[in-house]
């Protein structure tokens, strides 16, 4: 027999892509699909690139409807999904691609985000060691921020074996649907095309606590982060450069092994050959991160760069990934780690 989903916020751009991706999984099918003001319009409307969807009509957010479903995907804005969850059964697998559950700073979840803090879940970032055995015996999972699944892959590792220092410097671009789908003066294609900008610069970017958290845990120490956010003129990807002061004697080679033996089995992170640099354009589409890594020789610092698709490894294709461990589905059912390229 097989299992149900529920999308909750499926007329947005993750939501809209967990449908897709929805469409493709051989144990999963499609079964309440709400949304907040666009609920009562078909999916033909919303998303009419999902054809086979076409005359379903989105429904009003109601949690009885949802909890019909054997797992709940929450691609809420921020500081619904707390609420909402209230009034879901215990025991119904949730994963929320929000950042509501994601802090386990209370101080710092109010700092950021400025609302109400709801506790903490288990924070789905899959690949950091112990995690996937945590989350096989979970049924709530805070899905991770794009930037910090970006950053978190790239630096954990080196962290974790002491090749780098505790203040990791990011500078990262991200594609326009990494802010959702309101209407937006600074996101229309006359202010976006042909130029990139900065964006909430000088640590105030609500994503910087998140990696803050994840590098921290991964170093066994407080690790701070200096992160400037870019919009790039493209739909979709992330491309994070980021760098820290090393160890002494390291070198390019100590850096890539350590990379390749983190994610030696991982079947969506890849290490790629020496020389060759991550392109967003690679990983369009997939649940896919591509790493390099090298040494500034001029300054002493190490240099990771890693890309991914934001709404793939960074929103609804991780959170697939999470749900099929949570409900004992093969890990990689209905992803794939092939990009769409050109």
């Amino acid at each position: 027999m097989a299992l149900t989903a529920a999308v909750a916020g499926a007329s947005g751009y993750a939501g809209g892509e967990l449908l897709r991706l929805l469409l493709g999984h051989p144990s999963l099918h499609i079964g309440p699909i709400a949304a907040g003001a666009k609920a009562g319009l078909s999916l033909a409307e919303v998303h009419p690139q999902l054809t086979p969807l076409a005359d379903r009509i989105l429904s009003p957010t109601d949690p009885d409807l949802l909890a019909q479903a054997d797992v709940v995907f929450l691609a809420l804005p921020h500081g619904e999904s707390a609420a909402l969850v209230r009034d879901l059964p215990e025991s119904l697998p949730v994963i929320d691609l929000g950042a509501d559950f994601r802090l386990a700073d209370e101080r710092m979840w109010r700092q950021f985000y400025n609302d109400a803090y709801a506790g903490e879940w288990l924070y789905g970032l899959t690949e950091i060691p112990g995690t996937r055995a945590e989350i096989v015996q979970s049924t709530r999972v805070a899905n991770p921020g794009c930037y910090p699944t970006a950053v978190g892959l790239a630096m954990a590792p080196l962290l974790a074996q002491g090749l780098v220092g505790d203040l990791i410097v990011v500078v990262a671009a991200s594609g326009t649907s990494g802010a959702g789908r309101s209407p937006s003066d600074a996101l229309m294609a006359s202010q976006v095309m042909g130029s990139m900008s900065s964006y909430r610069v000088g640590g105030i970017h609500q994503h910087t606590p998140e990696m803050e958290q994840t590098l921290s845990r991964a170093a066994g120490s407080a690790v701070r982060v200096s992160f400037t956010p870019l919009l790039a003129p493209m739909p979709r990807g992330i491309l994070a450069t980021c760098s820290a002061d090393m160890a002494s004697g390291v070198t390019t080679d100590d850096l890539q092994e350590c990379l390749r033996a983190a994610y030696a089995d991982e079947p969506f992170v890849h290490v790629l050959p020496p020389g060759a640099w991550p392109h967003t354009a690679s990983t369009v589409g997939s649940n896919a991160v591509h790493l390099q890594a090298t040494v500034d020789t001029h300054t002493g610092r190490a240099i990771v760069v890693a890309a991914l698709d934001n709404l793939g490894k960074g929103a609804a294709g991780q959170a697939l990934q999470n749900a099929n461990l949570v409900l004992g589905l093969p890990e990689t059912a209905g992803l794939s780690s092939a990009g769409v390229a050109p």
